[in-house]
């Protein structure tokens, strides 16, 4: 673990830069969606079922970093939309298992595609050190963002 106190005026700017960086860039990213009806939340929620599968509405929760009853809503939500269905899970009758529809599926692909490009095109405006080092830089970012 790096020991960010030796340097303090130069690590608290690196980090706020990166902070500003990251975030101007995601809200950026958000305007790229497909279907502007859907809150970042409920793609985010997409996104989780797309690359982890079907998960139960507490586990989702977790991942999200939301309160449970916060996710029921967002599933009914989604559900209402036809984007997931939910089914009996296996071991627990009480609970169910929420999972991707077709149309969220393609809705997600079409995203990810549109996203890419816009990104892709930025890049395309980075010298070949910059772009190095934004190869270099991405499993770290990627790393955190899943700290």
């Amino acid at each position: 673990m790096p020991d960010l106190s030796h340097d303090g005026d130069a690590d608290t700017a690196a980090v706020n830069s990166l902070r500003s960086a990251v975030m101007r860039l995601s809200r950026r990213l958000k305007h790229q969606r497909v279907d502007e009806s859907l809150s970042p939340t409920e793609m985010s929620v997409l996104g989780i079922l797309a690359q982890c599968g079907s998960a139960t509405p507490g586990e989702l929760a977790r991942k999200e970093h939301v309160q449970p009853p916060s996710m029921t809503r967002i599933v009914a939500l989604l559900e209402a939309k036809g984007l997931v269905r939910l089914e009996p899970h296996p071991e627990d009758r009480r609970q169910k298992v929420v999972s991707p529809t077709e149309r969220a599926e393609a809705m997600l692909e079409e995203s990810r595609r549109r996203r890419n490009a816009w990104l892709a095109e930025l890049v395309g405006g980075l010298s070949e050190e910059e772009w190095a080092a934004l190869r270099a830089a991405a499993p770290v970012l990627e790393k955190l963002a899943h700290m």
